[in-house]
């Protein structure tokens, strides 16, 4: 308690007089590490479920556009096919709130307030039917002044917003960066963990630091944001469009950055690409499957943004394929790394707990024709010879190899997803790998 107070006092004085004891402080924080890492035992494997923005953004004329208003019965409605529709079996358990849910002000006791016209039940309410389901609630807030949508932020009120959302049984806080200092929030989002953890109530911590200090021209300490995040987002908001989804793949794809944060996914602490667009308006039927099949591969949080009231068979069972969510949801928790990539194919791997790894062929030729992609066994870590291969979108066993495997990749961002299994002691443990 201690602890927090003071950086309480430090973030709400003057930067001048915080200057004098900022080291002071900061070593008593760095010395207490134990009390502050965030170490709440939650989401040993990434989690999954739902998030409202990027399908439903900001949209509150429930007057006109009741279906898809941010309100409470939006998030019941997507609760309800979670529970009924086969998610949650498959370990989809998660409804999470975005921005635009509160009213503008705080009331006189500065707390915030859930919109009594869009959630007249409130938020605790609105919990309970959640974990009635088997599901967990999610809330949104933002370290600055202001959330993104112009909501109030949760700077200066870290604590009494913690305990607030610790009282309405919610079971995670996604913090985002608007409207605040980036240099301010190596500190900040800290003292953000530390008041979630001072309330006793396991609450899963979503992170935006690092993205906020990256567009800052400022080098994120992952170290630091995995000692005190459960997940964290590291690069530009997703968007409806199959040029968002491989911009992330090309940023996650870049040695450097592997070397920066791919390094510390593990678990209890996930990098973030942002939501699944599958079943959305942009993404081809191929291109779907390979947006999903990288999230897995990622070892990355398995958040859709989309309307399952009207998804498409095929697009959920996409989502629903459990042989790729066997692989996203593997105990190691890797990250997948591109070693391969030869004009428009590429070819990834991911380490898994049993001694497999876990491949996708993408071919990124928009030329029309599928081509003919070749994965070595021994650059993805597998040697020996009998080395067994098994289609994770067909979920069918295509045979045993020596040496190498080939397929044909469908173009415009078409995949091909195995899973390798080598006889015991012919995987190349601790190999050193070539990125590109």
């Amino acid at each position: 308690m201690l602890v927090l107070n003071l950086v309480v006092l430090w973030r709400s004085s003057s930067r001048e007089a915080r200057m004098a004891p900022c080291l002071v402080l900061m070593c008593m924080i760095l010395g207490l590490s134990g009390v502050i890492a965030l170490d709440n035992g939650l989401v040993r494997t990434p989690p999954m479920g739902w998030l409202a923005w990027e399908r439903f953004r900001c949209d509150i004329d429930c007057k006109n556009d009741p279906k898809n208003c941010i309100s409470e019965n939006l998030f019941l409605d997507m609760g309800k096919r979670l529970h009924e529709d086969g998610w949650v079996q498959l370990g989809y358990n998660r409804v999470n709130i975005d921005d635009c849910w509160p009213l503008k002000d705080r009331d006189a006791s500065g707390n915030l307030v859930a919109d009594p016209d869009r959630f007249p039940h409130g938020i605790k309410w609105l919990a309970e039917q959640m974990h009635n389901r088997t599901l967990k609630l999610g809330i949104y807030g933002d370290y600055g002044t202001k959330t993104c949508g112009g909501y109030p932020g949760m700077m200066g009120y870290l604590k009494q917003d913690a305990d607030l959302f610790a009282s309405w049984d919610v079971d995670s806080l996604k913090l985002d960066g608007c409207y605040a200092n980036a240099s301010y929030m190596d500190e900040g989002y800290v003292e953000a963990g530390i008041a979630l953890n001072l309330t006793g109530h396991p609450i899963m911590y979503s992170c935006s630091w690092p993205d906020y200090i990256r567009v800052a021209g400022m080098r994120p300490d992952y170290e630091a944001v995995a000692k005190h995040c459960n997940l964290w987002r590291n690069y530009n908001d997703i968007q409806d469009s199959w040029e968002s989804v491989t911009s992330i793949i090309d940023y996650y794809g870049e040695p450097e950055n592997y070397n920066d944060f791919g390094v510390v996914n593990g678990p209890g602490q996930w990098n973030d690409p942002d939501m699944l667009l599958v079943g959305d308006f942009s993404l081809s039927y191929e291109q779907s499957k390979a947006q999903f099949a990288f999230w897995c591969l990622f070892s990355a949080p398995l958040f859709m943004s989309n309307d399952l009231r009207t998804i498409s068979a095929s697009a959920a069972g996409i989502l629903q394929n459990h042989e790729l969510i066997a692989i996203n949801q593997d105990e190691w928790g890797r990250m997948a790394q591109r070693v391969s990539k030869a004009g428009s194919g590429e070819v990834w791997r991911k380490e898994l707990s049993n001694g497999d790894v876990a491949v996708v062929l993408w071919n990124r030729s928009t030329g029309g024709m599928h081509m003919k992609m070749t994965v070595d066994f021994e650059q993805v870590g597998m040697k020996g010879a009998s080395i067994s291969v098994r289609d994770l979108h067909e979920h069918k066993d295509m045979g045993t190899f020596s040496r190498s495997y080939s397929a044909f990749v469908n173009p415009s961002g078409g995949v091909v997803a195995l899973r390798l299994s080598a006889a015991k002691g012919d995987r190349l443990h601790g190999k050193a790998f070539t990125t590109y």
